[in-house]
């Protein structure tokens, strides 16, 4: 069949290059688009439009032009049959395949096609000949330039249109053309900005919950009685705080940390608690109305049965390629497989090394823990000032200057490490052979995920779930490696210092993400095109010029879905210590389908279309995730949040009405009598006469028969917090499952199009292969005597 393609050779410019155009003719197009299932238009789509909305009016600013978003009919669609070629609407052979499906045609039978034997193997398919260097790059051309027609009438310059009405950010406000972007990339491809965008929407919800939540906390700063206490010279000017670590801190006033107090309030109110169940049936309305929109695309784009034709189990090249061994298949009979002694060995050998990674991960995560320890004491001694027991800085604390330079330093080691991780998953998934390409991403998905998940947010546990909750009492404190000292929070809690670690690690991933994607393609295709731009058009060819371009490469989606997942996790994993996490995400996104667009559009190659029918693993990823933050936010609340000690101060322990919440920072600060301190624990210079100092937790007095054990109010509070997250978690989950149930993944109307369009397939078919029987039943007789034995059938 290959020898039937159209082949050109064309030399570059520079005379060390040349190029092999292939054309699909008309029989290789209808043989390969029977074999691959492919549907295509029997007859326009006759099911009446839905009613236009009134409210429509309202969106007209944000609409595209109907030829840009609808470029085609709506057809009713059968898999395409060589033999009922007149069954079709074939008006032209030139565009009745579209450019998408003529370049998936070309680009699957050239990954089958074989060109050699080595000891005995087999060696077939385009990409065994990119690897090995016989061609340098495969890939299908754009019809015209980005920044102008084509002097071609029948070209389409769909590139154009697009980079016109969607890859420039100055429509960043309007509709993106999905049916356009399918037609020119592919479903695959469309897809992901579908959902992109979908996601962009929903996410215009909850940044504006979480913006109300974040102004109700700037709002009521002044109203908050704690930080009010602390700032208070007579009240916490008058509190000597215990030193934060042995030898080189010393003793410190409370109100050293007025500002961060304050500032903590922003984050830590009640609406911090409202905003965390928001989120968390947010999620799930997000996931379930995502599988009704994707439930449409299935049915506008035909991909209804998608799902049959991916079990028909295509197999990999490289796998065909690398197993010897042959046994039957009751579906495809006689294909290559690999020993499950061999599949037992490669996944031992991945699994090790994934292994291996992650625990790399969790010692660079405890190293910044060290650094952290270690550098405290040298912030400490730098910028406190010994005569006034302040620090230099008011905002500026040794714990904030710690918390931003290990968050900066953190987020450093995960960039180096991704870099790093990414090549060793897609080696170690290339050698365990997966079978189909579906196995192949599902798998180089989950390695990636799983590390990256890991990488990314180990630091956020660290301190909404173990900073400062393992620390001691002065006089016995709990030590790392029996050197550091553990660190301990704030006395206005640990929350404003995981809303730091996010907000680095989250904003720098998605600055230095738009720098990746957009500045450093554009680079290196300037530096690739310097010298041909003294050629002029006619010398610098089409295919030279996307020559020039860089490559999509099979991956470049799997890299997308990832980011927006990561970000996606930043959201609502940790989304009750900073609800502005959203209103970031945002204005992210809104960037980011517009990056991802002229990049793809104006600085790759145009990729391989490919068909997909859902985001695939990634929804199962998204809805583990969806589940997993409502346990960790119910635990920010409770254990990171110091909403539930106030609340229990509140209930069970406040004596004065009139002065809401007065009395609780002495309330929350237990006493240590200085002389109870161990002498390898003491200042080296004591510059206050101070019998004794207060520190973070409920413990009895030195005075007391049970001297620095935890008190009731300890353990009322840890009952308070354990039967919150019951609460919590027992509420959103209950909701979550009822909204999941009463929204239908498939919209009614949906299962009525998908109903009445096979029926009216089937009767179409049938109607055909009627007609074609009176056609062999009129040969040598009359139509009628034909028509009566045709109803008598």
């Amino acid at each position: 069949m290959i020898n039937s393609f159209l082949f050109h050779l064309q030399e570059s410019e520079n005379n060390k290059t040349y190029f092999v155009k292939i054309h699909a003719p008309w029989e290789i197009l209808i043989t390969y688009a029977e074999v691959l299932n492919i549907k295509m238009p029997i007859k326009e789509n006759d099911i009446p439009c839905p009613v236009e909305n009134p409210l429509d009016c309202i969106f007209a600013p944000f609409r595209l032009p109907e030829i840009v978003m609808h470029p085609e009919p709506d057809y009713f669609t059968a898999p395409f049959s060589k033999e009922r070629q007149e069954l079709y609407l074939i008006d032209d052979e030139n565009t009745f395949f579209s450019p998408s499906v003529r370049n998936r045609i070309v680009f699957y039978i050239l990954t089958r096609c074989p060109y050699g034997t080595e000891e005995g193997k087999r060696k077939f398919g385009i990409k065994r000949l990119l690897n090995n260097g016989t061609y340098s790059a495969a890939y299908p051309l754009h019809d015209c330039q980005y920044w102008k027609k084509s002097n071609d009438p029948k070209c389409e310059n769909e590139r154009y249109t697009l980079y016109r009405e969607w890859a420039r950010f100055p429509r960043f406000y309007k509709e993106q053309p999905l049916d356009l972007i399918r037609k020119y990339y592919g479903e695959k491809i469309g897809i992901y900005f579908a959902w992109l965008g979908f996601y962009t929407e929903m996410l215009f919800f909850a940044a504006v919950v979480g913006f109300i939540c974040f102004l109700y906390g700037l709002f009521t700063m002044n109203e908050n009685m704690s930080s009010k206490e602390i700032c208070n010279p007579d009240i916490g000017g008058e509190i000597i705080m215990c030193p934060l670590c042995d030898r080189k801190c010393d003793y410190w006033r409370l109100n050293s940390t007025c500002e961060s107090s304050q500032y903590s309030h922003l984050f830590d109110n009640v609406a911090t608690l409202f905003f965390a169940i928001f989120m968390g049936i947010w999620v799930t309305l997000f996931l379930e109305f995502w599988k009704r929109r994707q439930a449409r695309l299935e049915y506008e784009w035909d991909l209804v049965d998608f799902e049959e034709e991916q079990q028909q189990l295509q197999l990999r090249p490289e796998y065909e390629a690398k197993c010897t061994q042959k046994r039957k298949n009751p579906v495809t009979q006689l294909e290559p497989y690999l020993p499950l002694t061999s599949q037992a060995i490669r996944f031992c050998i991945s699994g090790t090394t994934v292994l291996f990674w992650i625990s790399l991960i969790i010692a660079s995560m405890i190293a910044v823990i060290v650094y952290r320890l270690a550098v405290y004491a040298a912030f400490a001694s730098i910028m406190e000032n010994t005569e006034t027991l302040q620090p230099i800085r008011g905002l500026l604390t040794p714990q904030l200057a710690t918390s931003v330079t290990a968050s900066f330093l953190n987020f450093v080691i995960i960039m180096i490490l991704n870099f790093l991780y990414e090549r060793i998953a897609i080696w170690i998934t290339d050698m365990e052979i997966p079978r189909t390409h579906y196995e192949y991403e599902n798998r180089l998905t989950m390695k990636m995920f799983l590390f990256q998940f890991v990488n990314y947010y180990s630091s956020c546990f660290y301190v909404a779930f173990f900073k400062g909750k393992f620390v001691g009492y002065p006089g016995s404190y709990t030590y790392m490696f029996n050197r550091w000292r553990n660190e301990e929070c704030d006395p206005a809690g640990c929350l404003i210092e995981l809303t730091t670690q996010l907000t680095i690690v989250m904003a720098g991933k998605q600055i230095w993400g738009n720098i990746q994607e957009a500045i450093v393609p554009w680079i290196c295709n300037w530096w690739g095109r310097r010298k041909a731009r003294s050629h002029p058009e006619n010398l610098y060819s089409r295919w030279e010029q996307d020559h020039d371009l860089q490559s999509f490469g099979a991956l470049g989606l799997f890299y997308e879905y990832l980011e927006m997942v990561i970000q996606f996790g930043f959201i609502t994993l940790f989304v009750a210590s900073f609800p502005l996490a959203p209103l970031l995400a945002l204005m992210n996104n809104i960037l980011e389908i517009r990056v991802d667009s002229w990049k793809l559009t104006t600085q790759f190659r145009r990729p391989v279309a490919a068909k997909a029918h859902s985001i695939g693993i990634w929804q199962e990823i998204l809805n583990g995730m969806a589940i997993l933050s409502v346990v960790t936010n119910a635990f920010i609340v409770a254990f990171t949040s110091d909403m539930i000690p106030r609340l229990v101060y509140y209930y069970a322990y406040f004596a004065d009405p009139d002065l809401p919440m007065s009395g609780y920072i002495n309330n929350s600060l237990s006493v240590f009598q200085i002389s109870d301190f161990p002498e390898k624990h003491k200042p080296e210079q004591n510059t206050g006469k101070f019998t004794s100092c207060r520190y973070r937790d409920y413990r009895y007095p030195p005075d007391h028969e049970k001297q620095y054990m935890h008190t009731m109010q300890f353990w009322h509070i840890l009952a308070a917090k354990m039967a919150f997250i019951i609460i919590m978690e027992h509420v959103v989950f209950i909701v979550k499952f009822f909204v999941a149930w009463m929204i239908p993944d498939v919209p009614s109307e949906v299962k009525a199009k998908i109903k009445r369009e096979k029926y009216l397939t089937q009767r179409i078919l049938h109607e055909y292969e009627l007609n074609k029987l009176k056609q062999k039943l009129c040969e040598g007789r009359t139509c009628a005597s034909m028509e009566k034995e045709v109803l008598a059938i």
